[in-house]
């Protein structure tokens, strides 16, 4: 019987990482996020060469196997995990479709920050929601969700869309949560405004004059950097 890929992947994963792990840096690591997450201390450049080293020769993962190998990683102590099944995902990135979205969801809202939500939402659920639009619709859900870190990816989503970008869901987005309390709302907010400036600086400039009454000083600092 052939052996599951995500055994195969953690078990490969678990014999590097603990190889190189760091103690001292893993404290250091652990109090630049808060103390939220335990650190086995692997700098970032160490572990995506082991990352490279433990996917070498394996064979291309299903949707399934993404699920399954990101499921696991989400369920060991050490951040570097989830930081590899987020960079694997972004790398297979085309092969899951879209009920592949849920388990998207669960991940951000697992062990949740900025570290491994914003990868998710700008490099993997923005790409899934491309290729497959009907997805837009859980997107124009997702926006008004309970849970802040589902709203950031909501607004985030279309940061790599460049000219494809839709404005009116943009901006609408921007709009709705607005008056969001949380700073990561505020500062995702910003951040893709400004993102989108670098395709239409007119558009977002015309946006913040109409707007900008609505959004707080972070956004809107955030979104003028560079108009």
């Amino acid at each position: 019987m052939t052996r599951p890929l995500a055994d195969e992947v953690l078990e490969r994963l678990a014999r590097s990482y603990e190889a190189a792990r760091d103690p001292d840096r893993a404290v250091q690591a652990a109090a630049y996020m808060r103390d939220q997450f335990a650190f086995l201390g692997i700098a970032s450049p160490a572990r995506r060469a082991l990352d490279r080293a433990v996917v070498a020769g394996l064979p291309r993962p299903t949707g399934k196997d993404l699920g399954a190998v990101a499921a696991a990683c989400w369920e060991q102590e050490g951040r570097e995990y989830q930081y590899f099944a987020c960079d694997w995902l972004r790398k297979h990135a085309a092969v899951p479709g879209p009920d592949f979205l849920p388990t998207a969801r669960a991940l951000i809202t697992t062990k949740s920050w900025w570290d491994t939500v914003d990868t998710l939402a700008a490099h993997f659920v923005g790409g899934l929601v491309a290729r497959h639009p009907d997805l837009t619709t859980e997107m124009d859900a997702w926006v008004e969700d309970d849970d802040m870190w589902v709203i950031r990816t909501a607004i985030l989503h279309q940061l790599q869309y460049g000219r494809k970008t839709n404005a009116d869901r943009l901006f609408g987005y921007c709009t709705r949560q607005a008056g969001h309390p949380d700073f990561f709302i505020r500062k995702a907010i910003g951040w893709a405004l400004r993102q989108y400036a670098r395709t239409d600086a007119e558009a977002v400039r015309t946006y913040l004059c109409d707007h900008g009454h609505l959004l707080s000083p972070l956004s809107i600092r955030e979104a003028a950097k560079h108009l």
